[in-house]
């Protein structure tokens, strides 16, 4: 029997924060749905969502854009899980991380926050930080510059022109992780660019 699993793409709602880099995970989600040529309904659970598969015959996959602010994603993601009935393994959290280099992708299961209010929050309506995560590296800020307001500033020029590829690798990572597990898609996203 299929398994469903609920992707969620953290960020913020609205026009002004869609290329930021807070918002790489909604990015991620809007790849997914693309290559499905699914496009998101409303649902009740304060959040946008696509019903498709991973594959024709594979585990079945929710996408969700929460329309809730990144800080307060935890309600709406346990709601949706509760709703298709997914316990907290099978929710993949796709998010943005300071700590791991722009164009690069890690995949874990449970472990802190690591000061990511969205990851937090989900962790705790959830009522366990065991969900599997593929964090997204948008990098550090330059020089003094307020992390805060780094990953609220869209991506640069620079940055734009590799963040389809970015987008597509973090997608496939998603997709792996469900079809095959945690290792095999660690040890091919983790590995160096060739």
């Amino acid at each position: 029997m299929a398994t469903t699993w609920l992707v969620v793409g953290l960020g913020n709602p609205g026009p002004q924060y869609e290329l930021t880099r807070h918002n790489v995970g909604q990015l991620v989600v809007d790849e997914l749905a693309e290559r499905r040529g699914e496009r998101f309904k409303a649902h009740k659970a304060n959040a946008r969502v696509v019903e498709t598969w991973v594959r024709p015959g594979g585990d079945k996959i929710v996408l969700a854009k929460l329309n809730s602010f990144m800080n307060v994603s935890g309600g709406p993601t346990a709601n949706l899980a509760r709703f298709y009935g997914v316990d907290a393994a099978h929710v993949v959290i796709v998010h943005d991380e300071l700590d791991i280099p722009f164009d690069s992708i890690k995949l874990k299961i449970g472990g802190g926050h690591g000061g990511h209010n969205g990851v937090r929050d989900v962790a705790r309506a959830l009522g366990t930080a065991e969900f599997p995560r593929v964090r997204v590296g948008v990098g550090r800020p330059p020089g003094r510059q307020d992390a805060a307001d780094w990953v609220l500033t869209p991506f640069g020029a620079a940055d734009r022109t590799v963040l389809p590829m970015v987008l597509s690798d973090a997608a496939d990572a998603v997709e792996q992780l469900i079809e095959e597990g945690l290792l095999p898609a660690q040890q091919k996203h983790h590995a160096p660019r060739a």
